[in-house]
This record gives C-alpha cells, sequence and structure tokens, in this order.
C-alpha cells in the first residue's frame, strides 16, 4: 500500500489545498512544530480558525527533521509539505521557546485555547559505569546534528549503537555512511524478539553492520575519558514478560567489544524545561495526561497530541493525533459543542492470520512486488528506493485489495442501510429481492411514510394504558 501511494502522489501533479473555511475569529495556539503540531494546524486553518506554531528549533519538523535521516524521508518532499501548510495561512514563529521566550500565561492570555505538541526529544540514558566517557551519545543528539547539517565523523572508526529499534536502525545506518569502519548493533534479546522493522534490520545488514544479540552492556572502558571497549554481558531468555517477549537473564558471561564510539538508542522521553509550570498533569513516566478520545486536559483549554501524550510512536499516529486533535480544538472554541459526539474510536481489530477457518496460503498467494534500489545512491544519505513501475501498481494493486468483494450476512444484518451513508466511495448499495413486499421511500419524503405510522402507534399505546 505505501508503494502505491507513492505512485499516486508522483503522478497526481500539483494538487492545491481545499479551500479554507469563513474567519470564525478564534485564535488558536500550537507548541511544536512537528507532525502532530502541523496536522492540527493545517486541519484547523482549513475550518477557519487562525493558528500560531511556536517552534523552539530553526525549522519545522520536529523528528520528520530531526529524527529521521535523508535517506529515509528526503528533506525536499518534507519541506514541500510543510510549505503546503504554511500556505493555508498558519503564522509560525521559529526559534522561541514557550517558557522562556513567551510565558504559558501570555498564551493563555492572547489565545482561546493551546495545543501542546513538544514531542519526545530527550533520550534515556543506559545507567551503565562510563556513560559520561568522551565520545558517547545519543541517538536524539546524533539524528538532530544530521538535521542540522552537522555531520559526526565517524571516518574509520568502530561504532557500536546500544539498542533495537528502528531509530538504533536508522543511527547505525547513518554511522555506515558517516564513514565507520565498523559498526555493531547491542541488543539483550534474540533476533526473534528485535522491535525494529524487518526490512530496515534486512538493509542494515546488507550494508555491514553486524548484530551481537543476547549481549546487554555492563561497562564502558577507556583511560582518561577516551574509550576503548565495551564490556557485555551475555544473556539467555527467560520467562515471558508482560507484552509476550522473553525476558533476558544474565549468565554471568562477559566479553569485551573494542570501540571508538558509541551511541545509545535505548528510548526517548518528554523534556518539559520551561513548560514545566504545573500547567499539565504528567504521568509517572512523564507523558501529558489527556483524554483518550479527545486529548483535552484537565485544564479544558489545553489540549495536547503526539509523542508528549503517547510516547513515542509513529509519525503517522503524531499526524493522526494532530487531525483529531483539531477536531476537538474546533468543538471546544465553538462553545457548548460534545467533544465526543459522533467521534471516531479507532477501535480496529487486526486479523489474526493464525487463527483462520481458511488457511492464509489458499488466498493470499500472490507474490508481493518489492521496489528497486538505485545503487549509485548507496550508503549516502540520499534515498536509494525506487517507485513502483506501472507494471508493478497493476500486479500489486491486483493483491488481495478488492474490499467490495464482501458477503452480507443475511443473519445479521437488518437492512437498515446505514452503510450504504457511511461509504465514502459510495460502493454500496441496497436492492429488494422482491420489491413488491415492501414499499421504499427516498429519505426526502420518508416522513410520509412515518408520521402515520407515529399516529397509530401512538393511539396504541395510549389505548393499552388505559386498560
Amino acid at each position: 500500500i505505501r508503494g502505491l501511494k507513492r505512485y499516486a502522489v508522483d503522478h497526481a501533479g500539483d494538487v492545491p489545498n481545499p479551500a479554507c473555511g469563513k474567519s470564525t475569529g478564534k485564535r488558536v495556539a500550537i507548541i511544536g512544530g512537528g507532525p502532530s503540531g502541523l496536522s492540527c494546524a493545517y486541519y484547523l486553518r482549513l475550518m477557519g480558525h487562525s493558528v500560531t506554531i511556536f517552534e523552539e528549533k530553526k525549522q519545522l519538523g520536529g523528528m520528520l527533521r530531526y529524527g529521521i535521516p535523508a535517506y529515509r524521508f528526503p528533506r525536499e518532499k518534507l519541506d514541500a509539505e510543510i510549505t503546503s501548510i504554511l500556505s493555508t495561512g498558519v503564522e509560525v514563529h521559529t526559534e522561541v521557546t514557550v517558557g522562556k521566550d513567551i510565558s504559558f500565561e501570555r498564551l493563555h492570555k492572547d489565545y482561546d485555547c493551546l495545543y501542546v505538541a513538544i514531542g519526545a526529544h530527550t533520550d534515556k540514558k543506559t545507567g551503565i559505569p562510563g556513560e559520561d566517557s568522551k565520545n558517547v551519545m545519543s541517538a536524539v543528539e546524533m539524528l538532530r546534528a544530521i538535521g542540522d547539517d552537522v555531520m559526526p565523523d565517524f571516518t574509520g572508526k568502530r561504532v557500536v549503537v546500544i539498542g533495537g529499534g528502528n531509530v538504533a536502525m536508522d543511527v547505525c545506518r547513518s554511522a555506515v555512511r558517516l564513514g565507520a569502519e565498523e559498526t555493531y548493533i547491542i541488543y539483550r534479546r534474540s533476533e526473534a524478539e528485535l522491535p525494529a522493522d524487518p526490512e530496515e534490520v534486512r538493509e542494515a545488514m546488507e550494508e555491514g553492520v553486524k548484530f551481537r544479540f543476547l549481549c546487554a552492556p555492563a561497562e564502558l572502558l577507556g583511560e582518561n575519558g577516551k574509550l576503548s571497549g565495551l564490556r557485555v554481558e551475555l544473556m539467555e531468555l527467560g520467562e515471558s514478560d508482560e507484552k509476550g517477549r522473553r525476558r533476558p537473564v544474565g549468565t554471568g558471561k562477559f566479553e569485551t567489544i573494542e570501540l571508538d564510539s558509541v551511541i545509545a538508542a535505548i528510548g526517548q522521553q518528554v523534556d518539559w524545561g520551561g513548560l514545566d509550570t504545573g500547567e499539565l498533569e504528567r504521568s509517572e513516566k512523564g507523558l501529558a495526561m489527556a483524554d483518550a478520545l479527545t486529548y483535552q486536559s484537565a485544564q479544558s483549554d489545553i489540549f495536547v497530541g503526539g509523542d508528549v501524550f503517547t510516547g513515542p510512536k509513529f509519525a503517522i499516529d503524531a499526524i493522526a493525533a494532530g487531525r483529531e486533535g483539531a477536531v476537538s480544538l474546533h468543538r471546544f472554541v465553538q462553545r457548548g459543542q460534545s467533544l465526543t459526539l459522533g467521534r471516531n474510536l479507532r477501535q480496529f481489530i487486526a486479523l489474526d492470520k493464525n487463527n483462520l477457518a481458511i488457511p492464509v496460503e489458499n488466498f493470499d498467494n500472490a507474490r508481493r512486488q518489492m521496489p528497486g534500489r538505485d545503487q549509485t545512491k548507496a550508503k549516502s544519505f540520499a534515498d536509494q528506493r525506487l517507485p513502483f513501475t506501472e507494471d508493478q501498481v497493476r500486479k500489486e494493486a491486483a493483491r488481495c485489495l478488492g474490499c467490495g468483494a464482501t458477503i452480507v450476512d443475511e443473519h445479521r444484518c437488518i437492512g437498515c442501510g446505514l452503510c450504504t451513508t457511511k461509504c465514502e466511495f459510495d460502493a454500496i448499495h441496497l436492492r429488494r429481492d422482491i420489491p413488491e413486499a415492501s414499499k421504499m421511500y427516498v429519505a426526502e419524503d420518508k416522513l410520509k411514510a412515518i408520521l402515520p405510522y407515529m399516529v397509530k402507534r401512538k393511539i396504541k399505546i395510549m389505548r393499552k394504558n388505559r386498560k
């Protein structure tokens, strides 16, 4: 689906933004110019509200710019999206830190409501001895430097990355592009428990990254603050934890890996900085607390969204939160509107392919199309992934994507017709197998049929009550 979307976008031409709604006179301040803040600003502008983004860094984009390397998300694409959003009339103030350059109190006074989307831009500490040594860097620190075009120099060095998530893959592959002679991933569980995307893992291995599984960092070694090695404890897997993953258990055996630099990529957290004013309630993990559906905090005119609320997740989750947050903000400033009525609860249930009446191989057997690679861009910060060809698009679109081929369960469908109003593609229609057995009315004429029935029903109820 990702490849099909890229093909559609590449061939769509210049698609203008929808027209903004009539001005409502309401003003909204958004703290944070990352994916959630930008998404919220865009949809609020389409609704006719005045929107101002306050961003701490020099450029907008948040983790899309400062957390994802350009070979995965080309900067020209990001800049084009941001330009499109700003063209709707969003006002922007960069290099402004709320809580330092401008106060929360001032924003409360000048704006009708606030949306906080500052993200999770601080790395968690490993807690191992020697972490404060020279040439120890956090993943966010490294990726932020790359986002600012300040490239670390790893030429000829041995680099060890601690962690096994997608950020760790971004970091180790970036180290390869920055000249590292040897790059290692240290992960305390087995390859089967590795949380990173399998495609990212495969590409990292193809680029020469070496994986050391069942190894837990124990101590950074060196003299006079200069690193020389990482002492790791060999692990084995024990009982499963609350997430279903087997816990790593130390064996008491140790090894030393020689290195020049260490990059810690074990997770991120929120840095509240000058925003730590008591305006927002926070959880034990330091995340903003708010309603899971509306994103409204205990302070009714403050809404939150993105990583500051959920913790680190995918960019699309932050973008979706921005859109849902915009709906809540829109309803809030209109006064008197329910923030929950008619909302999408986003309760999705994934298909369990291991528990099917018909084996999945009976129908999901068409070969997946894979995008090509431009080998001239290999191990560079240019995007080497090629788009699908037209032939690949036709083949991929034919793979189990016929969502309109649905059989209705006659024992469950009551013929209410609600599905026909919800389908945005007008792909669902109701018909009567025996038309003469019932009479149908168009919506505009429904009262002609309903009113007589209502009167008859009312009379029957009154008669029954008299008895």
